[in-house]
């Protein structure tokens, strides 16, 4: 048997080789032709072009009148030896995991499974998700969660996000502290002075307060503690505690915040007047003063 080259530019000579992609979009895009539904991730349509790897190479060829697994099997012996791992660049670009077990693309961080942190490893766009590879062979240490697989492995895969929010996967966590439903547990606040013991004990919104404070990075926490403290002292503990979980709702810490929404409270307005302070509210001038500037113009021109 020999091997026969196909001709530069010339697709009726290379046959089937050259309506593989055609074949395959037929038989796995979703058409009213094959009555193929949307894949629910990428990671199906992967699945599925698999499966149909496997069926059509399992099965007697029309021109060849073989089984193109067994043809495969004797045409290894004149073939190029493969290397037993891919190159690289198939696997995508490299990434060093931090010490948080997450890795960046995109300026996103991304988290893996424990074991980790110090290793490199492949990050690339798989459609809409990113799947993360590593060498389980070059770890010094093996995770439990490895089992047998050795190699370079999938260790990963999240859905591409946007800058400033991480995709995280809690199951990658599993030492870290979290609630029986399997959410975050929230930080509890911790008094380590008569001051702050004082402050705490004015109730659950001074709880919410300083755990909302702290995340947003405040400054002069423990001055405003102290300011509260003197107001609750004036106006009452409850109307204080009351403002305090409004302003960490509303993510209200400036200086005077907290007294101008205990005033605001004590005139009898409900806490659902209040405007939480997000991207849906601006105080930002808009350009309805614009909209005529064109017509005015237009006639001082005409004038």
């Amino acid at each position: 048997m020999g091997v026969h080259t196909c001709v530069p530019f010339d697709p009726e000579s290379k046959g089937g080789t050259e309506a593989t992609v055609k074949i395959a979009k037929a038989d796995l895009v979703p058409t009213d032709a094959n009555l193929r539904s949307e894949y629910v991730s990428f990671a199906e349509l992967e699945a599925a072009c698999e499966a149909f790897t496997s069926k059509v190479n399992a099965r007697v060829h029309r021109e060849s009148a073989r089984i193109p697994d067994e043809a495969l099997a004797e045409e290894r012996a004149r073939l190029h030896v493969l290397p037993v791992a891919p190159h690289t660049m198939a696997l995508g670009q490299t990434r060093s995991v931090n010490t948080d077990q997450t890795v960046r693309f995109g300026s996103v961080r991304y988290s893996t499974p424990p074991g980790l942190v110090g290793a490199e490893v492949w990050v690339r766009a798989a459609g809409a998700e990113l799947v993360i590879i590593a060498d389980l062979d070059a770890l010094p240490l093996v995770p439990d969660w490895v089992g047998g697989r050795r190699g370079l492995v999938e260790v990963a895969r999240h859905q591409l996000s946007t800058p400033g929010t991480p995709q995280i996967d809690l199951a990658h966590y599993p030492d870290h502290p979290q609630e029986p439903d399997g959410a975050p547990r929230l930080p509890r606040p911790r008094a380590r002075s008569h001051g702050e013991r004082a402050f705490l004990a004015l109730g659950d919104g001074a709880h919410a307060w300083l755990i909302e404070a702290s995340a947003a990075g405040t400054v002069r926490i423990r001055a405003k503690m102290a300011a509260a403290l003197e107001l609750a002292a004036l106006v009452g503990t409850d109307q204080v505690d009351a403002g305090l979980g409004i302003a960490a709702a509303a993510g209200r810490f400036a200086e005077g915040d907290l007294a101008a929404i205990v005033d605001h409270h004590a005139t009898g307005a409900a806490a659902g007047d209040l405007v939480i302070a997000d991207e849906a509210h601006s105080a930002q001038l808009g350009t309805t003063t614009w909209a005529n500037f064109s017509t005015i113009t237009s006639k001082e021109t005409t004038r």
